[in-house]
């Protein structure tokens, strides 16, 4: 299964990782779906299936290449590095787009997820009653999930575990965003803004030879909060993979039937016509948290009134949304004619 890879192909697992890395970040969008749609899904969830009692065995007796084969080390190594290089360039950009251009980045990953939900079902064969079922159970858990309101901010650290175990479902769970979940545990600023941030500084002051921030409470508690969620990702991480991994030996249609409709049912957490709804108090004042922002405690969504420029350009980026998943596609095929 772990083919020597040549510079192109390590730089492509660079790459989309990046992708993963910038899905995750944004809610609504699954690191998953990237690499069903990029297909390398299944190695990734066998790769973590064998982060196991053998492997730390092999770690522990000191036999660092028999565990780095082992483990498809090269594959996992190439795909965290795009990963971490986006959490501090590409999750930046996309931070600054949506804020500035919120329509159009939404209506770029609408498109990319319904293009995604072709490209996974297009090869799945003929469709019986068992596996509409499955599309079905798939479809209402994610409808169910994106109309979920949003709890309040919670930096316990046995919660901040319990957020990372959660967190990393959407690497493992095409169509489940785990940056949504975070936002519905009322988390997502603090782990992934506010935590990013205070390591992102924290790396610029050592760079810098500036040791001030020691002493800086609101910032070592930050990074204890992200060490803390790290912790919990990598458990949640290596926990799901040996369930999907079984899951998919022995289920894998089934399993495919549910993530197809899991990510369509997960279509309107990511409709581009939405308005943030945020909390107040029963005089009708606004609320903030321990941070000054305001709460926010769902999204009323709606239908575009009027054919205007912007309304245009909103389904221009759906359509090339679409348009750079087929391209995956298309791709794919012209690789596999030249090489075939």
């Amino acid at each position: 299964m772990y083919e020597n890879r040549s510079f192109s192909d390590k730089t492509w697992l660079v790459l989309k990782g990046l992708g993963m890395g910038a899905a995750n970040k944004v809610p609504g969008v699954s690191g998953g779906v990237v690499a069903f749609v990029a297909g390398f899904y299944e190695e990734f969830i066998y790769s973590l299936q064998k982060i196991n009692r053998k492997a730390f065995k092999l770690l522990i007796n000191g036999r660092f290449k028999s565990f780095y084969q082992y483990t498809n080390g090269q594959f996992l190594s190439l795909l965290i590095m795009g990963m971490v290089i986006s959490y501090f360039s590409i999750s930046k950009i996309l931070d600054y787009l949506i804020v500035h251009y919120e329509l159009y980045v939404w209506s770029a990953f609408f498109g990319m997820i319904i293009g995604s939900i072709y490209f996974i079902a297009k090869d799945f064969g003929n469709w019986n009653r068992k596996y509409i079922a499955y599309l079905l159970c798939g479809v209402i858990a994610g409808v169910a999930i994106s109309f979920l309101e949003p709890a309040k901010e919670n930096n316990n650290l046995i919660f901040v575990f319990f957020c990372g175990i959660i967190s990393v479902s959407g690497m493992t769970l095409p169509g489940l965003s785990g940056s949504f979940i975070l936002m519905l545990l009322g988390n997502y600023v603090l782990l992934l803004v506010d935590a990013v941030n205070a390591l992102f500084d924290t790396f610029i002051d050592v760079f810098q030879w500036d040791f001030s921030w020691i002493y800086n409470t609101q910032r070592v508690e930050l990074l204890e909060v992200l060490a803390v969620f790290s912790l919990g990702s990598i458990v949640g991480l290596v926990s799901l993979s040996h369930l999907l991994a079984y899951v998919l030996k022995r289920f894998k249609k089934a399993t495919y039937a549910v993530i197809i409709g899991f990510i369509a049912g997960s279509l309107g957490v990511v409709w581009p016509w939405k308005e943030e709804r945020f909390a107040v108090d029963r005089f009708d004042v606004m609320q903030i948290d321990a941070s000054g922002r305001k709460i926010i405690t769902g999204y009323t969504r709606y239908l575009p009134s009027e054919i205007n420029l912007e309304t245009i350009l909103a389904i221009v980026f759906i359509i090339i949304g679409i348009l750079i998943v087929l391209s995956l596609d298309w791709y794919d095929n012209h690789n596999k004619k030249q090489h075939g």
